[in-house]
């Protein structure tokens, strides 16, 4: 339809031009009558005073003398000393279209008659009303008659052109039909066209289909090979080169859940516990060699067992399905991955690396219940110890043990750390940048099993905010550095200490908390509680009553992550933090990305004038530092200034 709407189109502009042209021939028809009306007017005129004295010119006697009262617009009579005798107005009521005409090309202009003899000059402008309605009646017919004809055709070539669209339509889909009918019961490409059918929807297609079905031929290799090449690159993994999420259902599904004969193996699911701390301490691009390091690992370990498939499944987990192999053997698979896992946490000095959750599987298993089964698996192993696994038996199954038995054994290992006050305290300073920049250093917690094994530190503090038990962690960091402060008499010393979010809301907490640092007055005042942007976003009622509180006993608030969110700073304004922390995204690659130190260039003079110093973290190289400086941020922390430690 798209030619039809150019004709419609072109009949439009067509329609437009006729009718300017219409309307400059009449401009210039109105020009000549004009011009031939005031050569009557003069003539009438001079010959009327050339006979007339002064006394006979009367209104009266002009009205009855030029025979029509409209002949004039403007009658005005004056003798030779200037002063006007006779002054006659009759404004000419001339049509909208004949007025723009008049006004354009000044066509009625004024005119004069002089009879010195007699003392009498006159000055006229005639009525040219008759001459614009003509125009105005001439127009409007030129352009109602051009429309007419511009138009009208149009309504009869629509039905004409749709109705050749379906006819070619209906016949181009005949012949294929045909072609196709042919083609599947005949290899021989040319004999497909030679038949009456083909004949009688038109000669014209026959050639044209030849050259498509050949080709169609030439090119069928090439068509597969780049479908085929599609779809791997759909179903692979950018950075470990693996299989993702899409290839793992569509292996389970044809493979296993739909297969056609018995089969059986197992299932583990590795999730990789310090993804989300590198990222934010050292950076996105830290965090993918780890995921590449980890993915490494889990190719050679796998790759020992006959027709292994490595997957990984989203951004910190990885599934391995190892056909055939029992439940026994495939515990074997976990203690060799812990293994290396740990000698890889050794190397990189990390916390923990990765946990596994391994399942049995066989034949007709719904992947969506033998995920569920799995994701339990992987709880248990995250609440053993750093890179541990764990094998969900058959029996668990058989007697449902594995529903829900994850959270619940995480809720009795974190009861057991809190009770047993199995918390280790790390610190990581804060270098100031000025001289006359108050920095600290930020407490870090690590959390132990009751065989003195280290517990993964994400995987942990997730558990216990899902399930409601945070505030009872954020209690225990706090009572733990109070008194390791006190002890060890760190009290010239500045240390921040984390607060979640929900702790900071919760009215009990707050109310603990205040009586709590009264206790220790002076300690209180070396204390800034770290409260994560996005957190204190979620209710800045709640939150105001937090730093208030924390002000009222002497100590100081940071904002930690800051940039993440859409804060604004009246956010800051009305909750009047100490510092923020610019989030560790903001430093990365700091020194080629111009954008963000911008970014971090306004933020740090917005910040300076509400009394705010800000901080960066994730600091990695010297050339981060060095960009850092010069943006006259006020302190630095990463791995290139200090690396977590004991206190």
């Amino acid at each position: 339809m798209a030619s039809f709407k150019k004709l419609v189109l072109l009949q439009f502009f067509s329609w437009l031009v006729f009718s300017l042209l219409g309307v400059l021939f009449f401009a210039s028809s109105f020009d000549a009558a004009v011009s031939k009306a005031q050569q009557s007017a003069q003539s009438m005129v001079t010959q009327y005073i050339q006979d007339k004295s002064m006394a006979e010119v009367t209104p009266q006697h002009i009205q009855t003398a030029l025979a029509d009262g409209k002949v004039f617009s403007t009658f005005i009579v004056r003798d030779f000393n200037g002063e006007t005798i006779l002054n006659i107005n009759q404004p000419s009521d001339l049509p909208f279209i004949s007025s723009i005409i008049e006004s354009n090309i000044n066509a009625v202009r004024p005119q004069f008659a002089v009879n010195k003899n007699k003392d009498i000059k006159i000055e006229f402008v005639i009525n040219a009303q008759s001459q614009g309605q003509m125009l105005q009646q001439a127009m409007l017919l030129t352009f109602a008659v051009t429309a007419l004809l511009a138009f009208i055709p149009i309504f009869y070539m629509r039905t004409i052109y749709r109705r050749l669209i379906r006819n070619v339509s209906t016949t181009v889909a005949d012949a294929v039909d045909v072609y196709i009918t042919r083609n599947q019961n005949s290899a021989n490409i040319d004999s497909e066209f030679d038949t009456e059918e083909m004949q009688s929807l038109g000669a014209d297609l026959t050639p044209s289909f030849k050259r498509l079905a050949h080709f169609l031929k030439s090119k069928e290799h090439d068509i597969k090979s780049a479908a085929q090449s599609i779809k791997q690159e759909a179903y692979k993994d950018v950075i470990t080169g693996l299989g993702n999420r899409n290839m793992f259902v569509e292996f389970y599904e044809h493979n296993i859940e739909a297969a056609d004969k018995k089969t059986f193996g197992s299932l583990a699911m590795i999730r990789c516990s310090e993804l989300q701390i590198i990222n934010q301490t050292r950076g996105y691009q830290k965090g993918d060699e780890y995921i590449k390091s980890v993915s490494e690992i889990i190719k050679h370990v796998s790759g020992t067992y006959t027709g292994s498939q490595s997957f990984r499944l989203n951004s910190s987990d990885f599934a391995v399905i190892l056909p055939n192999v029992p439940s026994k053997e495939a515990e074997h698979f976990g203690e060799t991955l812990q293994a290396r896992f740990t000698q890889f946490q050794q190397n990189q000095e990390l916390s923990s690396v990765a946990n596994t959750g391994i399942v049995p599987y066989e034949t007709g298993k719904p992947l969506g219940e033998l995920l569920s089964v799995v994701d339990n698996a992987m709880s248990m192993a995250q609440s053993k110890q750093a890179n541990a696994w764990h094998m969900q038996r058959e029996s668990d199954l058989v007697n449902n043990v594995g529903a829900g038995f994850g959270n619940q054994n995480w809720r009795k290992v974190i009861s057991e750390v809190i009770s047993s006050k199995r918390v280790a305290l790390m610190m990581q300073n804060i270098m100031p940048v000025g001289k006359n920049t108050k920095a600290y250093a930020e407490i870090q917690a690590r959390f132990k099993t009751e065989e003195d094994q280290m517990l993964p530190t994400a995987s942990f503090l997730a558990m216990a905010e899902k399930l409601e038990m945070a505030i009872d962690i954020d209690r225990l960091i706090i009572d733990t550095s109070l008194e390791l402060i006190k002890t060890r008499n760190f009290t010239e010393k500045y240390f921040g200490i984390n607060v979640t979010a929900s702790s900071a809301h919760s009215d009990q907490f707050v109310i603990w908390l205040e009586r709590r640092l009264l206790k220790d007055a002076n300690i209180a005042s070396k204390l800034i509680f770290e409260v994560s942007e996005f957190g204190l976003q979620q209710n800045i009622k709640a939150s105001k009553r937090f730093i208030d509180m924390v002000h009222r006993v002497g100590a100081r608030i940071t904002v930690e992550r800051f940039g993440v969110g859409l804060t604004s700073f009246k956010f800051f304004r009305d909750l009047k933090p100490d510092f923020i922390k610019m989030d560790a995204s903001y430093t990365r690659g700091l020194e080629e990305d111009k954008n963000n130190q911008y970014f971090m260039r306004l933020m740090v003079d917005l910040a300076h004038r509400i009394g705010v110093n800000v901080f960066a973290e994730g600091v990695e190289t010297q050339e981060e530092k060095h960009i850092v400086e010069t943006l006259c941020l006020d302190g630095v922390q990463g791995y290139y200034i200090e690396k977590p430690k004991e206190i």
